[in-house]
């Protein structure tokens, strides 16, 4: 009998093992099934889809947008945002090929001037309902999103905005008995007591792109003149003014080939006692120029202050295969953290409307200058054929300083191309 428990015992003992070996086996197949997956997973996380995003900034403009583009990199998995400078004109001409080859960014920053433009060409994503559908999609300025628009629709979101004013060397002025001008006729009279050896007293930007055109701008505003009046009395007036100014030699003839960076340039080298220049060379002069001792003060004015509105907005563009990457992208990088800290960084104020200056800038004097003449700046458009506009208006500037043409007829002329590029919209 024990004989046979004995043989019982052992046969249970047997297909018990035998059942053990079997669930081993089934347990280190699924292990390995899910170590499989995992790595599989894994594998795929490491591969993040590209997002190009061309931008044409320079210095801290262009560094700290990087920053932002890293921090975002590294914080998630889902895309790698590889961010290219293209110089702006290249930029511009690559737009426009790429609408035929097709090789073009997933995103990129634009001019807002320019916006329209392109928009009607088809080359920007329609992100209406994206903006809309979004929280903070109705926490921008009206104006600065209006800069996005192309028949009510939203091609793109405002990034940061800006305005020109007047530095001035503070000790120069001083030594030369002058008061930092507010009116034209006090803006040439300081031009003059400035001038002196290798100092001119003004420089300002007249090279024949849109930095021309965005420094101009302002004078025919101020004298009542408007892109459609080119030839009015105050065009005709301001361009007087401004040729007078070369003519007399307070104003270097370089500056038809000057962009604002090498007005900039000038004013740290003491070669220029005044310019026009926007908020965002503030950081470099601190930067660059530590003990110059310089101030900012409205652009002067004719008949009222004037100044142009400026600034880039983001876009997706319209063939890209990560449209929904780079609106995530865009959401965050636009929030409203986020664009504080970029607008305190650069110099730039923030197209949010629960954003406001003294948030951005307490009590900065510089800022506060350009927050009082931002609310004298103008829009250029929104116009589909702004580049057209823009090309014809620099036109007129650079035949007038030149001394190729007398500024009534330049602007004569101008005003006859105008004319013609706004019958085409009829």
């Amino acid at each position: 009998m024990k004989k046979l428990l004995a043989t019982i015992l052992t046969v249970v003992l047997g297909v018990s093992v035998l059942a053990g070996c079997g669930n081993s086996n089934k347990s280190e197949t699924s292990d390995t099934s899910s170590q499989s997956e995992q790595t599989s997973a894994v594998s795929q996380a490491k591969e993040p889809k590209e997002l190009t995003f061309w931008h044409y900034f320079t210095s801290i403009n262009g560094e700290t947008v990087q920053k932002y583009v890293d921090e975002y990199n590294a914080m998630q998995d889902d895309v790698k945002i590889n961010f290219e400078f293209v110089p702006r004109d290249e930029l511009l001409k690559q737009f426009t090929i790429g609408l035929v080859s097709g090789e073009l960014p997933d995103m990129t920053f634009v001019d807002n001037p320019d916006h329209a433009s392109f928009s009607a060409m088809g080359l920007f994503a329609d992100i209406t309902d994206k903006v809309q559908a979004w929280e903070d999609g109705n926490k921008f300025l009206e104006g600065a999103l209006n800069s996005a628009k192309y028949n009510g629709r939203i091609y793109g979101l405002p990034h940061a905005s800006n305005a020109l004013a007047l530095y001035y060397d503070v000790d120069m002025l001083a030594a030369a008995g002058v008061q930092p001008p507010e009116t034209w006729e006090e803006l040439e009279a300081a031009a003059a007591k400035l001038t002196s050896g290798n100092t001119y007293g003004l420089a300002f930007s007249a090279i024949k792109n849109e930095e021309g055109t965005f420094q101009m701008l302002p004078f025919l505003l101020s004298s009542g003149a408007t892109v459609d009046t080119l030839d009015s009395a105050g065009g005709v007036k301001a361009l007087t003014f401004l040729s007078d100014l070369t003519n007399k030699g307070y104003v270097s003839k370089e500056v038809l080939n000057w962009a604002q960076g090498d007005v900039e340039k000038q004013f740290v080298s003491g070669n220029a006692a005044m310019i026009i220049n926007g908020p965002w060379i503030k950081a470099n002069l601190q930067k660059n120029a530590p003990d110059k001792n310089w101030a900012v003060t409205k652009l002067p004015k004719d008949k009222e202050f004037a100044s142009t509105l400026g600034g880039e907005n983001i876009v997706i563009l319209n063939n890209s295969e990560v449209t929904d990457e780079a609106w995530e992208f865009l959401k965050w990088f636009m929030s409203k953290e986020n664009n504080i800290e970029f607008c305190k960084t650069v110099g730039r104020f923030s197209p949010r409307s629960d954003v406001t200056p003294e948030e951005v800038w307490g009590d900065d004097a510089v800022m506060k200058v350009f927050a009082d003449q931002m609310q004298y700046a103008q829009p250029r458009g929104p116009h589909p054929k702004w580049p057209e506009v823009s090309a014809v208006i620099i036109n007129a500037v650079q035949e007038s300083l030149s001394g190729v043409k007398e500024p009534a007829q330049a602007l004569k002329d101008a005003q006859v191309k105008i004319d013609e590029i706004n019958s085409t919209l009829k």
